[in-house]
């Protein structure tokens, strides 16, 4: 099964729904900054999809979502997949979020409960100085030509050729970590109600001590780190480069984690 729409939202998100298995809850994936449907989940998406329904979305200003006259905002982008989650009726669903995604996917489950049954954050940022080394210093002088190709590609791609749509993404995700990223607490993170699977990478952009902290803290989550970088375990186009090695072992652990009681 594929169907495709957008949501009747306040930014109306372009979705997919993938998959016709429905004894299981749905799984929802948020893609990272700058990316699209295609270019995180493309080989991730068909194993989910084989044993459950997929939602795949793409957030404010990406892909064939349009932009919108306000900033982004990881709360903002929960408040709308909430929005979507109610409007297609598939709720309570489970959710996958890597990097961005990931921070969005924490804010979903701290702002709407009753939407999420199973929670996997995979490489999110937790606090601002637990990133890799020059991370922030890349953001000063940002530039729309030192964003990987693939990545210029994939929206042009999907947004008929609108190179204008193409900046104002990448202006609007640099804005995003540069003035909306905060850092999560701990007041914040042991309200989460999910069963929650934090999980990163031992060459990762944030630090393993930040994602263990952030497993500690959430009421009765787990910790998983695989070797590999951020992304290539789940398949992430760019930096999994057409291996899936990584992917193919580490997406068994994850669906048992989603199919555990």
């Amino acid at each position: 099964m594929f169907e495709h729409g957008f949501s009747s939202g306040p930014v109306p998100l372009y979705y997919e729904l993938h998959g016709e298995r429905k004894d299981r809850p749905p799984l929802l994936l948020i893609h990272g900054g700058a990316s699209t449907i295609e270019t995180n989940w493309a080989a991730a998406l068909p194993r989910f999809s084989a044993t459950r329904r997929v939602i795949a979305v793409e957030l404010q200003g990406h892909g064939r979502t349009p932009s919108a006259d306000r900033p982004a905002r990881f709360e903002s982008s929960a408040d709308d997949l909430a929005g979507l989650i109610s409007e297609l009726g598939l709720g309570p669903v489970d959710v996958l979020g890597f990097s961005n995604g990931g921070q969005v996917a924490l804010m979903l489950a701290m702002r709407h409960p009753s939407a999420i049954r199973r929670l996997i954050v995979a490489s999110a940022g937790i606090t601002r100085d637990s990133l890799v080394d020059n991370f922030w210093v890349g953001l000063a002088h940002p530039e729309l030509s030192g964003m990987p190709e693939i990545y210029h590609r994939a929206h042009l791609a999907v947004n008929g050729g609108d190179a204008v749509h193409l900046r104002r993404m990448f202006d609007s995700d640099v804005d995003l970590m540069v003035n909306g990223f905060e850092d999560f607490v701990a007041g914040d993170l042991a309200r989460i109600e999910a069963r929650t699977l934090i999980l990163g990478a031992d060459d990762d952009v944030p630090s393993v001590e930040s994602l263990a902290w952030a497993a500690r803290t959430i009421p009765g989550a787990r910790l998983m780190i695989v070797p590999g970088n951020h992304g290539n375990y789940l398949g992430e186009e760019f930096t999994s480069n057409g291996d899936l090695g990584v992917m193919e072992r580490t997406l068994p652990w994850l669906t048992a984690f989603l199919d555990g009681a």
